[in-house]
């Protein structure tokens, strides 16, 4: 009997020592596969929920442990959830708090503090250049002239920035007072400039040449009223071509007045603008000649007012009148 009761204890721990090991062999492998590291979840706490009273792990399916495995990552989530949706509405609150202390600045007043500034900057009041139509281009945009334009109207034509109009004219200004008035020559063949070019040339002294450029002048030393000059001012690129090939080929300096359909090649210094019309041209003239004396230190106490250099002579507006008569026959002729 003694000897069958020490068997059978023997035996009881044999195998409560192999279920032991069963056990950590079952934790450390088993759990390991089904639970990797980087999760966040313990393995203790999955471990106690299959653990019998006894201490005895509880024989479930696979299926089963994980999912009590992907219920406990639910919960971390949402956790993590919850935290994220708390620190947002704590950063809404600063925004919040913040904003009130700032004062903003409305956008419209902050325009009209731009283009109060603006205005005072420009070398004549903004309406002025509205009036003479010195941002009037036409319909035809050259790739020279593409950067200087802002729209488009509805009929087509170039439309210029006016900023950039006055930014331009400052810079011919400090460009054509670095010469002296017996090394500047001024040409301008069209009608409309005649006047506005006229008195430009008697109060600063410089040469001008309106109806007709004397081929060569710049060129040929043979000829008796050949001369020699620093700076040629074109008013047209096109109707003026003679004076500005004379002018490149001694390799001179040049000033160009430059419409929409115009190309500033060969030009050290553009002014943009509409150089059509009488208006406009009177206007240029009249900021050049203003500017040239002021720097040059001459008496401009008898440049006439801005309103003189925008009128039409008679001459240019029977000449429009002309033009538009010719132009509604046509239009009657053709069914226009």
């Amino acid at each position: 009997m003694v000897v069958t009761y020490c068997r059978i204890f023997i035996w009881g721990e044999r195998i409560n020592f192999i279920s032991q090991g069963v056990q950590k062999f079952y934790k450390r492998n088993f759990l390991g596969i089904i639970m990797p590291k980087k999760e966040k979840i313990k393995e203790k706490e999955i471990v106690k929920d299959l653990t019998k009273e006894d201490g005895s792990i509880e024989d479930q399916p696979e299926g089963k442990v994980l999912e009590k495995v992907a219920e406990a990552e639910s919960q971390e989530s949402t956790k993590e959830a919850k935290s994220l949706e708390e620190k947002k509405k704590k950063l809404l609150e600063k925004a919040k708090k913040l904003k009130e202390k700032i004062e903003e600045t409305k956008t419209e007043d902050l325009k009209e503090q731009i283009k109060a500034k603006k205005k005072t900057d420009m070398l004549i009041p903004l309406d002025e250049y509205v009036k003479s139509g010195i941002y009037l281009g036409t319909k035809v945009v050259t790739p020279h002239m593409k950067p200087f334009v802002y729209r488009r109207r509805a009929d087509g034509l170039a439309i210029f920035n006016t900023d950039l109009i006055d930014e331009k004219l400052k810079e011919a200004v400090e460009f054509l007072s670095k010469f002296n008035p017996e090394n500047i020559i001024l040409v301008c063949k069209r009608q409309a400039g005649w006047k506005a070019a006229a008195m430009f040339s008697k109060l600063t002294g410089i040469r001008v040449f309106t109806k007709k450029y004397p081929a060569g002048i710049l060129t040929n030393t043979k000829l008796p009223d050949f001369f020699e000059n620093e700076l040629t001012v074109i008013v047209d690129q096109w109707l003026d071509k003679n004076s500005l090939r004379d002018t490149l080929r001694v390799r001179k300096k040049v000033l160009m007045l430059c419409d929409t359909n115009n190309f500033s090649t060969g030009a050290d210094k553009i002014i943009i603008g509409n150089n059509k019309s009488a208006k406009s041209l009177g206007v240029i003239f009249y900021i050049l000649t203003n500017g040239y004396m002021k720097s040059k230190g001459m008496d401009n106490s008898k440049i006439p007012d801005l309103e003189w250099w925008i009128e039409e002579e008679e001459e240019v507006k029977k000449a429009k009148q002309r033009k538009l008569k010719i132009i509604a026959r046509t239009g009657a002729k053709f069914g226009v």
